[in-house]
Protein backbone atom coordinates (compact mmCIF):
# COMPACT_ATOMS: atom_id res chain seq x y z
CA UNK A 1 0.00 0.00 0.00
CA UNK A 2 1.26 3.82 -1.16
CA UNK A 3 1.28 6.23 1.05
CA UNK A 4 -0.23 8.97 -1.03
CA UNK A 5 -2.72 10.16 0.69
CA UNK A 6 -3.83 14.04 1.40
CA UNK A 7 -4.72 15.25 4.18
CA UNK A 8 -7.87 17.88 2.94
CA UNK A 9 -10.40 20.22 4.84
CA UNK A 10 -13.72 18.54 4.53
CA UNK A 11 -17.24 20.89 4.09
CA UNK A 12 -20.91 19.80 3.58
CA UNK A 13 -20.79 18.01 0.53
CA UNK A 14 -18.51 15.18 2.33
CA UNK A 15 -20.86 14.55 5.21
CA UNK A 16 -22.29 11.55 3.42
CA UNK A 17 -18.88 10.00 3.06
CA UNK A 18 -18.12 11.47 6.77
CA UNK A 19 -21.33 8.94 8.37
CA UNK A 20 -20.36 6.28 6.07
CA UNK A 21 -16.90 6.45 7.62
CA UNK A 22 -17.38 6.87 11.49
CA UNK A 23 -21.03 5.18 12.04
CA UNK A 24 -20.06 1.27 10.64
CA UNK A 25 -16.43 1.97 13.12
CA UNK A 26 -18.48 3.09 16.13
CA UNK A 27 -21.37 0.92 16.01
CA UNK A 28 -19.94 -2.75 14.19
CA UNK A 29 -16.27 -2.53 14.72
CA UNK A 30 -16.03 -1.49 18.22
CA UNK A 31 -19.68 -1.69 19.39
CA UNK A 32 -20.49 1.49 21.04
CA UNK A 33 -23.99 2.68 21.44
CA UNK A 34 -24.43 5.52 19.30
CA UNK A 35 -26.28 6.71 16.45
CA UNK A 36 -26.35 9.90 14.12
CA UNK A 37 -29.12 10.97 15.82
CA UNK A 38 -26.37 11.05 18.81
CA UNK A 39 -24.41 12.81 16.59
CA UNK A 40 -26.05 15.95 14.73
CA UNK A 41 -23.01 17.62 14.16
CA UNK A 42 -22.49 15.19 11.22
CA UNK A 43 -25.50 16.17 8.88
CA UNK A 44 -23.77 20.08 9.09
CA UNK A 45 -19.83 20.38 8.99
CA UNK A 46 -19.63 23.45 8.19
CA UNK A 47 -21.99 25.19 10.86
CA UNK A 48 -20.74 22.93 13.88
CA UNK A 49 -17.25 22.80 13.01
CA UNK A 50 -16.25 26.04 10.55
CA UNK A 51 -18.69 28.05 12.56
CA UNK A 52 -16.81 27.75 15.60
CA UNK A 53 -13.63 28.70 14.19
CA UNK A 54 -12.33 25.14 13.95
CA UNK A 55 -12.47 22.68 10.96
CA UNK A 56 -12.81 19.05 9.82
CA UNK A 57 -10.26 17.49 7.77
CA UNK A 58 -9.99 13.85 5.92
CA UNK A 59 -7.61 11.33 4.85
CA UNK A 60 -8.23 10.84 1.18
CA UNK A 61 -6.58 8.20 -0.77
CA UNK A 62 -7.59 7.49 -4.23
CA UNK A 63 -10.51 9.34 -4.07
CA UNK A 64 -11.55 6.94 -0.75
CA UNK A 65 -12.11 9.14 2.62
CA UNK A 66 -9.77 7.06 4.92
CA UNK A 67 -10.22 8.96 8.27
CA UNK A 68 -10.73 11.84 10.03
CA UNK A 69 -10.15 14.38 12.38
CA UNK A 70 -12.45 17.38 13.87
CA UNK A 71 -11.57 20.77 15.75
CA UNK A 72 -13.91 23.03 17.66
CA UNK A 73 -12.34 26.03 18.52
CA UNK A 74 -12.92 27.83 21.53
CA UNK A 75 -10.91 30.77 20.89
CA UNK A 76 -12.20 33.35 23.78
CA UNK A 77 -10.34 30.54 26.29
CA UNK A 78 -8.24 29.62 23.84
CA UNK A 79 -8.13 26.26 23.31
CA UNK A 80 -10.36 23.78 21.35
CA UNK A 81 -11.83 20.04 21.61
CA UNK A 82 -10.31 17.76 19.21
CA UNK A 83 -13.58 15.55 17.67
CA UNK A 84 -14.11 12.32 15.32
CA UNK A 85 -10.91 11.53 14.91
CA UNK A 86 -11.30 7.62 13.06
CA UNK A 87 -9.33 5.88 10.70
CA UNK A 88 -10.58 2.68 8.36
CA UNK A 89 -9.50 -0.34 9.98
CA UNK A 90 -7.13 -1.04 6.91
CA UNK A 91 -5.13 2.05 6.92
CA UNK A 92 -4.55 2.25 10.53
CA UNK A 93 -0.82 1.81 12.15
CA UNK A 94 2.56 3.84 12.09
CA UNK A 95 3.62 2.50 8.74
CA UNK A 96 1.13 4.47 6.88
CA UNK A 97 0.74 7.50 9.64
CA UNK A 98 -2.94 8.32 8.54
CA UNK A 99 -3.95 9.35 12.58
CA UNK A 100 -0.44 10.90 12.83
CA UNK A 101 -0.77 13.14 9.84
CA UNK A 102 -4.36 14.18 11.05
CA UNK A 103 -3.00 14.89 14.50
CA UNK A 104 -0.08 16.89 13.15
CA UNK A 105 -2.54 19.14 10.50
CA UNK A 106 -5.19 19.93 13.67
CA UNK A 107 -1.79 20.80 15.79
CA UNK A 108 -0.57 22.91 13.22
CA UNK A 109 -4.18 24.64 12.90
CA UNK A 110 -4.40 24.95 16.51
CA UNK A 111 -0.68 26.90 17.03
CA UNK A 112 -1.75 29.37 14.13
CA UNK A 113 -4.74 30.13 15.50
CA UNK A 114 -3.57 30.73 19.13
CA UNK A 115 -5.07 27.71 20.73
CA UNK A 116 -3.16 26.98 23.74
CA UNK A 117 -5.02 23.65 24.80
CA UNK A 118 -7.19 20.85 23.36
CA UNK A 119 -9.23 18.56 24.71
CA UNK A 120 -10.74 15.01 23.81
CA UNK A 121 -12.71 12.15 24.62
CA UNK A 122 -12.88 8.56 23.84
CA UNK A 123 -13.68 5.12 25.56
CA UNK A 124 -11.54 3.25 27.43
CA UNK A 125 -12.41 0.09 25.02
CA UNK A 126 -10.23 1.87 22.48
CA UNK A 127 -6.84 1.07 24.05
CA UNK A 128 -5.00 1.99 20.54
CA UNK A 129 -6.53 4.96 20.39
CA UNK A 130 -5.17 6.06 23.95
CA UNK A 131 -2.22 4.62 23.47
CA UNK A 132 -1.59 7.24 20.14
CA UNK A 133 -2.95 9.94 22.29
CA UNK A 134 -0.52 9.13 25.23
CA UNK A 135 2.61 9.04 22.75
CA UNK A 136 1.79 12.06 21.71
CA UNK A 137 2.12 14.00 25.18
CA UNK A 138 -1.68 13.62 25.81
CA UNK A 139 -2.14 13.86 29.70
CA UNK A 140 -5.41 11.93 31.28
CA UNK A 141 -8.17 14.01 32.68
CA UNK A 142 -10.87 13.40 35.08
CA UNK A 143 -13.85 14.29 34.01
CA UNK A 144 -14.63 16.67 36.25
CA UNK A 145 -11.61 18.77 35.98
CA UNK A 146 -12.83 19.27 32.57
CA UNK A 147 -13.63 22.67 31.52
CA UNK A 148 -17.57 23.72 31.18
CA UNK A 149 -17.14 24.52 27.66
CA UNK A 150 -16.21 21.12 26.54
CA UNK A 151 -18.54 19.10 24.41
CA UNK A 152 -18.73 15.88 26.07
CA UNK A 153 -19.99 13.41 24.28
CA UNK A 154 -21.99 10.66 26.46
CA UNK A 155 -20.11 7.74 25.19
CA UNK A 156 -16.91 8.96 26.48
CA UNK A 157 -15.43 7.97 29.72
CA UNK A 158 -11.71 8.70 28.86
CA UNK A 159 -10.55 12.38 28.00
CA UNK A 160 -7.21 13.96 27.54
CA UNK A 161 -5.78 17.63 27.01
CA UNK A 162 -2.69 18.62 24.93
CA UNK A 163 -0.59 22.16 26.62
CA UNK A 164 0.38 23.29 23.07
CA UNK A 165 2.31 25.56 24.99
CA UNK A 166 4.92 22.73 25.74
CA UNK A 167 4.67 21.30 22.10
Amino acid sequence: MQNDFKIERLDNQFCEAIIGLILPIQQIEFNVDIDLAAQPDLLDIEKNYDGSGGAFWGAILNGELIGTIALIAVPEHQSGAIRKMFVKKEFRGKDLGVAQALLKTLLAYCKDNNLNEVYLGTKDILQAACRFYERNGFKPVAMGDLPVYFPRMAVDNVFYSLDLKSV
